[in-house]
């Protein structure tokens, strides 16, 4: 069934907040993940919360679309993330309760990240320093829904995918440094190709 993602999940905006150094939560901005949408790093708490963050506390299970700037993708907010607050860089989906057993947070984030998708976004950004994909540009991307069984073959497949792309950019990493040793070995007169 096609629908449009304003049919699915209510999508809201990040809010701006002063942070610091010391917090209870996380304020989340799009440099703590890596241009697949991976959380790169060990973020400490750096958000004290008060009567207006904490109405926005991310829950498990909602998307993230980093709406603001050149680098565009969608993630999952999961418990390693512990408590966190979705910056104004962001846009955050959330599955509309009554298809919470239909639809899988991965399988959208699947499709938002999917070129295709992130191209036809790209396309509709405003603006020329910090080009922005608003709300409603995402709001009324149209979005194939298939089955559950099918919905879990895409994440796995995808997942695989993924995995195998880091696989080969680590033994490319490693192929790198043994040529490099190998032709620091032939400067230093360590190493003849010639067996002499």
């Amino acid at each position: 069934m096609k629908k449009q993602v304003k049919d699915i999940a209510i999508i809201t905006s990040g809010v701006y907040s002063q942070f610091g150094q010391l917090g209870s939560a996380t304020y989340l901005q799009s440099n703590f993940f890596n241009e697949s949408g991976e959380w790169e790093k060990d973020i400490r708490p750096n958000l004290v919360l008060n009567k207006q963050t904490e109405k926005h506390l991310l829950n498990e299970g909602d998307i993230l679309f980093a709406a603001k700037g050149l680098k565009n993708f969608a993630t999952i907010v999961t418990n390693k993330m512990g408590a966190c607050v979705a910056s104004s860089t962001f846009l955050v989906i959330r599955i509309k309760p009554e298809l919470n057993k239909k639809i899988l947070p991965e399988f959208l984030v699947w499709f938002f990240n999917h070129p295709n998708t992130l191209s036809y976004l790209k396309s509709k950004a405003i603006g020329t320093g910090v080009p922005s994909i608003s709300k409603k540009v995402l709001e009324n991307v149209e979005i194939e829904i298939p089955s559950l069984h099918t919905q879990q073959n895409i994440i796995v497949i995808d997942s695989l995918r993924k995995r195998g792309k880091y696989l080969k950019n680590e033994i490319e990493k490693l192929r790198e440094v043994q040529i490099q040793k190998l032709l620091l070995n032939l400067t230093n007169g360590k190493l003849n190709l010639h067996g002499k």
